[in-house]
């Protein structure tokens, strides 16, 4: 029995008077375990007291408490797999018929007399801007009859190809150049870079016939030749000494800086400062061959880390010497440290709306 807190081994004794002719022990709400003995000095031995078991009811064997637990979760699981199965089947139903209902259309869309350029101004103004939809754009891949090929560059081969007879570009990368491929399908697909003076995006598409796995990228045709042969000097430091990251499309952008920062010097080089128009030259005209290598730019840009020279009469000119101070923050070596396209682009119409305010001011003055 519990005597202070500890459990302590109590013996008594009862004349048969006191235990009223009963047979069975007494208890207390104090004692824990009991045990009775009915002959003369029967508790001089010592007692060795087991557990009493609980009398309220029958217990659980082990086997029973894990079926009880066991049942309801396999019964849940069941459930719930039925319920996922069922609205998968409902799924599956719904997009068949979603597909067909999106491929009704199609046909209209793509009705044999639009041509290429109404097909995509159709499709793309209603969306992002940055191109034709995916199944458009495989449908039109697919309906391509090479002609010949026109180019070979690091990535791919770049062949003229007819759609419906209209000429377009097509540049093929192989499956080892998967990356490249959807790199460059990134750049066009970003949002709003559809515009009437950049390389027009159609479609991009691979191909496998089992053999081979050809990765397409279509765009406008242009008769002219290629663009590489007149960009050599435009080339970022990056770009000329191969150490541009290729696996981010950041580093392009940040490229493609350097290179307008060019295009402004050629535009502001035949502005008037002084009445006097200048000769059309190219960025480093004074400084290369008329048509240089990529090593004679990698040698001027790179290595002796020269730019096109600002002339002293622009800062007579308020548009001049901001366009100069743009020029110079777009030829940072460091490519991160090169302004963004919208800084320039706040900058430009911030002087646009200063210069414009000057020149209203002096003609209501004169």
């Amino acid at each position: 029995m519990l005597i202070e807190g500890k459990e302590e081994a109590v013996k008594s004794c009862l004349s048969p008077s006191q235990m009223k002719g009963q047979v069975f022990c007494y208890s207390s709400r104090n004692v824990s375990k009991r045990n009775c003995c009915f002959t003369d000095f029967c508790n001089n031995a010592t007692l060795h007291l087991s557990p009493e078991r609980p009398t309220g009811g029958n217990s659980w064997s082990n086997l029973e408490l894990v079926m009880v637990i066991l049942v309801p979760v396999c019964l849940l699981c069941v459930s719930v797999l039925l319920w996922v199965h069922t609205l998968h089947g409902q799924h599956c139903i719904y997009r068949t018929a979603n597909t067909s209902e999106m491929e009704e259309p199609l046909d209209d869309q793509m009705s044999p007399d639009k041509r290429l350029k109404e097909l995509i101004f159709d499709m793309s103004t209603s969306g992002s801007g940055s191109g034709l939809p995916l199944l458009v754009q495989r449908t039109i891949a697919r309906t391509i009859v090479l002609q010949e090929s026109i180019g070979k560059g690091r990535f791919g081969e770049v062949w003229r190809g007819k759609w419906r007879g209209e000429d377009v570009a097509v540049k093929i990368f192989w499956s080892r150049d998967e990356r490249s491929w959807f790199r460059e399908v990134e750049m066009y697909q970003t949002i709003m870079l559809r515009h009437e003076n950049l390389l027009g995006f159609i479609a991009a598409d691979n191909k496998d016939n089992g053999s081979w796995t050809q990765l397409w990228l279509v765009s406008e045709y242009h008769e002219h030749g290629s663009m590489f042969d007149y960009l050599n000097r435009y080339m970022a430091p990056e770009v000329l000494d191969d150490t541009i990251n290729i696996n981010t499309f950041e580093s392009f952008k940040r490229a493609d800086i350097y290179s307008l920062g060019l295009v402004f010097w050629e535009m502001a080089w035949r502005c008037p400062v002084t009445g006097i128009y200048e000769d059309y030259q190219l960025p480093y005209y004074d400084m290369v061959a008329s048509d240089p290598s990529a090593e004679d730019m990698k040698r001027i840009v790179c290595d002796q880390k020269l730019r096109p020279s600002i002339p002293n009469q622009w800062q007579s000119c308020e548009a001049l010497r901001v366009m100069g101070k743009i020029m110079r923050e777009c030829w940072y070596a460091n490519a991160a440290a090169r302004l963004t396209a919208l800084r320039i682009k706040k900058t430009v119409s911030q002087m646009t709306i200063i210069m414009n305010g000057k020149d209203s001011l002096a003609s209501r003055l004169t």
